[in-house]
């Protein structure tokens, strides 16, 4: 399954990297593709969609799924 996310305050490839670390551990991510231009972030994977959105919005970037 594929979901997008909006993330809002993602403006270099620091925050990208920080989005992609904090993804990275969240259970039934299979792979995650950061788009800072568009600022958005597709994730595969059986995800509780809650919980990535909390993910990354505790890391510092408020994040709505799209």
């Amino acid at each position: 399954m594929k979901t997008q996310f909006k993330v809002e305050k993602m403006m270099c490839g620091g925050c990208s990297a920080n989005v992609e670390k904090v993804l990275a551990d969240v259970a039934g991510v299979d792979s995650i593709d950061v788009n800072l231009e568009e600022k958005t972030v597709t994730i595969k994977g059986d995800i509780d969609t809650g919980v990535v959105a909390m993910v990354i919005t505790e890391a510092g970037y408020p994040a709505t799924l799209t």
